[in-house]
């Protein structure tokens, strides 16, 4: 197994071959899938005599072609200055050149460097104070829907794994999904309904891919608060990839960064995580299995809970999803037997829209019984603005 070189992180004879590499073909950028120190960039730029870009550069440069809104180009750039403040090493000639000190003993004064620092601090903290204006604005808007109440279920995945599809499955949205890294960055939310639930916040947020840059993770913070704060998190993930699994520790890799699960939740099993009641599993995709593997992933699902095995693109499986939704979110349900006038079509009317009516009896005596689900919210909703007679409650 090769060692990595504190100075160049390959070896002398690796790095000269890939110096030739670069000369045979012409490459004006040489991207290195790890992370390199400053020093590391710096002399593999003078080895290969061309530009280098590590991993997180290479993911920041895709972000900063991604980012569509101001607060995204905002988390952009928070994360590209915070990985090039340590980077201002290079040998640009322009550093070491000093600027004048003041009063009579003020000494050489700062270097360009220094300067450079300096405004790339400044800057970062103009920045941190725009995100976190975002962040109370998020905040009030979270706590104005708990008041509402309407849950929120947040899409999580790696990226690529189909969330923005079947975003606009659910919702009938047109936001843009297609075969890339990170095409979605900004988060997106849309209203939908479930069946029994009026109204609900489905969210779509940036994909996750493994070893995250930690400037990422900290810049995207105000974005991804969003799945903290969610009701219920579908965790998407291509089944057809060969890699499903390593994306899925990945992906609960930065959850648990996330403060959603716990210290040791990213070592738990699939049967455990996907019976947590905030996290269900989508496996996604399966309409690109191979025929023979179909029933061998469909028959892994059926042992483990509350797994849905859909196609985003075909909407093959898409309704059983939506009721595995309703089902998590029906926790804090409660069935209700409403005793109505018969003549009370408004009353009737509202736990249609509101609710998931079981059954409708009508009695001789000019009554209607009406059996429906509920959230303890909704039916304080119905009872200040109808009234009525509620016989019995149980859990739904």
């Amino acid at each position: 197994m090769r060692q990595s070189r504190p100075a160049t992180l390959f070896g002398s004879g690796q790095a000269a071959e890939i110096a030739a590499l670069v000369v045979e073909h012409g490459a004006e950028l040489v991207v290195v899938d790890n992370a390199l120190t400053p020093v590391q960039q710096s002399n593999l730029e003078k080895v290969f005599d061309t530009k280098v870009i590590d991993r997180t550069g290479l993911i920041l440069e895709i972000f900063g072609e991604r980012a569509a809104t101001a607060e995204g180009r905002l988390q952009v750039e928070l994360a590209h200055l915070d990985y090039q403040a340590g980077r201002l090493v290079r040998s640009w000639t322009h550093l070491e050149r000093q600027r004048g000190g003041f009063g009579f003993l003020g000494g050489p004064g700062e270097t360009q460097i220094e300067a450079d620092r300096r405004m790339i601090r400044d800057r970062m903290a103009r920045i941190r104070r725009e995100l976190n204006q975002v962040t109370r604005t998020r905040g009030l808007h979270r706590e104005r829907r708990k008041r509402a109440p309407w849950p929120v279920i947040a899409l999580v995945g790696y990226t690529n794994a189909g969330k923005s599809t079947l975003f606009n499955r659910l919702t009938g949205a047109d936001v843009v999904a297609q075969d890339l890294l990170f095409a979605t960055l900004d988060p997106t939310m849309r209203a939908i309904r479930l069946p029994g639930i009026d109204k609900a916040i489905l969210s779509d947020t940036v994909g996750f891919v493994s070893e995250l840059p930690t400037q990422l993770i900290a810049a995207f913070r105000a974005t991804l608060e969003e799945v903290v704060a969610a009701d219920l998190i579908l965790h998407v993930r291509d089944i057809a990839h060969p890699d499903s699994e390593a994306q899925r520790d990945d992906v609960l890799s930065v959850l648990t960064e996330l403060g959603i699960l716990g210290e040791t939740d990213e070592d738990i099993s699939p049967d455990e995580v996907s019976a947590r009641p905030r996290i269900l599993e989508v496996w996604n995709k399966i309409d690109l299995l191979d025929p023979h593997d179909v029933a061998g992933v469909a028959e892994r699902a059926a042992r483990t809970p509350d797994i849905a095995l859909i196609s985003a693109w075909t909407g093959e499986g898409v309704e059983g999803l939506v009721l595995a939704m309703r089902d998590r979110l029906a926790n804090g349900l409660f069935r209700h037997s409403l005793v109505l006038d018969s003549a009370d079509g408004a009353a009737l009317a509202w736990l249609h829209e509101h609710g998931d009516v079981l059954e409708t009896i009508s009695d001789d005596m000019g009554r209607t019984v009406v059996d429906v689900c509920l959230s303890g919210a909704e039916f304080a909703r119905f009872g200040s603005r109808f009234g009525g007679d509620d016989r019995r409650e149980e859990g739904a």
